[in-house]
């Protein structure tokens, strides 16, 4: 795993103490959940059809969004340690009340484990107040993300068709 100590994941950041973590464990290799993670077309299958690109270099910024439909999010790319780890600061933009939350922090670590990989998420830095709007859909993307590297089948909920060709938008 990575260098943080778990009690750290848990300590007050820059006064804010609000965050969420998801641990998942997905039949794939590091190298394919990386690609899952950092490939455009391949995130918007899981992620509600949302593309997130960037050139994936430590410093250098992202964009998620359907383009002339919606603007997710925004940020830098803090760390970038393929395939291993990615640290990303994390704005929301697709309304008022969650761009009124500001900037936080999502970090992707990738374990092996056996033939399997454990992905854990970490979306901290947050506001004890956040919208849960911004960490909500996480469940949803990594559960989309392991349908569709174990099956290649998309997940189908209403919400991860959000804006899917597919869907109405």
């Amino acid at each position: 795993m990575s260098d943080v100590n778990v009690d750290d994941r848990y300590a007050v950041i820059d006064g804010a103490a609000a965050m969420t973590v998801f641990e998942i464990y997905i039949k794939t290799t590091p190298e394919r959940l990386w690609e899952a993670i950092t490939d455009p077309q391949m995130r918007a299958k899981y992620s509600f059809g949302v593309q997130t690109s960037s050139d994936w270099t430590v410093g250098s910024r992202y964009e998620s969004g359907v383009p002339g439909v919606i603007d997710i999010a925004a940020g830098e790319n803090v760390e970038v340690d393929p395939p291993h780890r990615l640290v990303q600061t994390f704005t929301a933009l697709w309304s008022d009340e969650v761009k009124a939350v500001g900037e936080s922090r999502v970090s992707w670590e990738i374990e092996p484990v056996g033939t399997s990989c454990r992905l854990t998420v970490i979306h901290d830095r947050l506001p004890a107040d956040a919208n849960s709007e911004v960490y909500g859909g996480w469940p949803m993307i990594l559960s989309g993300l392991k349908t569709l590297l174990e099956s290649g089948e998309l997940l189908d909920t209403p919400g991860s068709l959000r804006y899917t060709p597919e869907s109405n938008g």
